[in-house]
């Protein structure tokens, strides 16, 4: 006793289960045998590190090698305090836990972007569908030919990814292709259209329903989210603009210079173009923007009227229809356009427009802008009513013996055309008899208001209406 307690003072305490401690009390049980009895420990976790352990999945216990004697007893390993992605294992790697929630993260990631992409994507989609449908119906409701729908990547193929560039305005550019069956055609790429694209769908909607010869035929279309464009058969000869333009005036004809009579033939054909477009067709239309830009010949050098964005559709039973705002090319706009103090807008609104690509026919040069003031020996046609009724020889100008009578006919009809109101002009049938007949039965028409047009313009033109005879 001596060898383990040192000395006879040492006080040892021994713990005992006090059932145990009674009964050796009682002397129902001897000391040795209450020992052996055993006692119970009871311990409860704090607040602390072993709540934390416990509600990260872990169990609590204690490591006597660790700097802290506690620690938490996880499924992927041992950790001081807790099993969350904070703690660190004595490797320092980060737990399992946390990698698989930050896949999960990145899963839900992608898929919440995938969604929203194939949202956008059925969106847009969406949208292309309805505006084409939205075009064909149009197209269907005016009774049009049957027009061919491309797609945005069936015209970069037309055109070989826009190859070859024939010209390019305010509306757009266009290029040359050629279809599947070899035939050339002109694709006009629309600029970036604003609002729903009225002026695309208007001009779908007009010449896709016409047929004539001194029309322009449209083959197709392509609508596509904001790309827009239309197919129209190839003229090889251009424009009648770098042909009126020329400087040469002579009788031959050559790249740039045409003879009077076969600008006498043009003139007719677009005349025809014309009566036509007014009367002809299913829906009487009103072009708006007759011009030698927009007058394109073909291999024969046969007229045929183009561009028919501002054009406006008539139906028969129905002659009236709202026009806002100012349209057509300054030079060429009728005096009722620019202000209805001049009386109705109308189609005679378009043979005004005619009227003076006949005069352009023999002036035989560009109007520049700083040339139209308000001087009357400065606006060409001043210049050329000196000419109608005098007797002089016009062969100063370039116009053969032969070719005399035609020019001066083209002339009268020309200025019976830019009358200044318009009840004074003729129709297009009655134009196009004026110049099949003999310049006997012509008379000379009274000299309109000739002045610039600029001299016309006077504020924003207001709203008008469209009437055709």
């Amino acid at each position: 006793m001596d060898n383990v307690l040192g000395r006879c003072s040492s006080t040892v305490v021994l713990p005992m289960a006090q059932d145990a401690a009674t009964r050796m009390v009682n002397g129902e049980l001897a000391f040795g045998a209450a020992l052996q009895e055993g006692f119970s420990v009871n311990w409860l976790p704090g607040t602390g590190w072993c709540s934390n352990c416990v509600s990260s999945g872990g169990r609590c216990g204690f490591n006597s090698s660790a700097p802290r004697a506690h620690t938490c007893f996880c499924p992927n390993g041992t950790f001081i305090d807790s099993c969350y992605p904070t703690a660190r294992s004595g490797t320092g790697k980060p737990s399992e836990r946390w990698k698989s929630i930050i896949g999960i993260c990145a899963g839900a990631a992608s898929f919440i972007t995938g969604c929203l992409f194939i949202t956008l994507w059925y969106h847009s989609h969406e949208k292309e569908v309805i505006d084409a449908k939205r075009v064909e119906a149009i197209i269907k409701k005016h009774g049009s030919l049957a027009l061919r729908s491309y797609t945005y990547s069936d015209v970069k193929k037309i055109t070989k990814s826009f190859r070859e560039k024939l010209g390019q305005g305010g509306y757009g550019t266009v290029f040359k292709g050629k279809l599947l069956d070899g035939h050339l055609v002109a694709v006009k790429v629309l600029s970036e259209s604003k609002g729903d694209g009225e002026d695309f769908i208007n001009e779908v909607a007009t010449i896709g329903q016409t047929s004539h010869v001194n029309v322009v035929t449209l083959r197709g279309f392509c609508v596509q989210g904001l790309k827009r464009a239309l197919i129209y058969d190839f003229m090889p000869n251009g424009s009648l603009e770098k042909y009126i333009f020329s400087e040469s005036t002579t009788a031959t004809t050559t790249e740039t210079s045409l003879s009077w009579e076969k600008l006498y033939e043009i003139a007719t054909g677009i005349a025809r173009g014309l009566e036509y477009l007014h009367r002809g067709c299913n829906a009487r239309i009103v072009h708006f923007d007759i011009k030698p830009h927009n007058i394109l010949l073909d291999q024969d050098l046969c007229p045929k009227i183009s561009d028919f964005g501002m054009a406006k559709l008539c139906p028969r039973k129905g002659s009236i229809v709202s026009v806002e705002g100012m349209r057509g090319t300054i030079g060429y706009i009728a005096p009722e356009v620019f202000s209805r103090a001049f009386g109705t807008v109308s189609s005679k609104s378009d043979v005004y427009s005619y009227g003076m690509v006949l005069l352009e026919m023999f002036g035989g040069k560009r109007k520049k802008s700083s040339r139209l003031d308000s001087a009357s020996d400065t606006y060409f046609p001043n210049w050329i009513y000196q000419h109608i009724d005098q007797s002089e020889s016009l062969m100063a100008y370039g116009v053969t013996n032969e070719s005399e009578e035609i020019v001066r006919k083209m002339m009268i009809v020309g200025f019976w055309c830019i009358q200044t109101m318009p009840e004074d002009r003729p129709s297009m049938s009655r134009v196009v008899d004026m110049l099949e007949g003999s310049i006997q039965a012509l008379s000379i028409p009274p000299k309109p208001c000739l002045s610039s047009p600029f001299d016309l313009i006077a504020g924003s033109c207001a709203t008008s209406s469209v009437y055709i005879e």
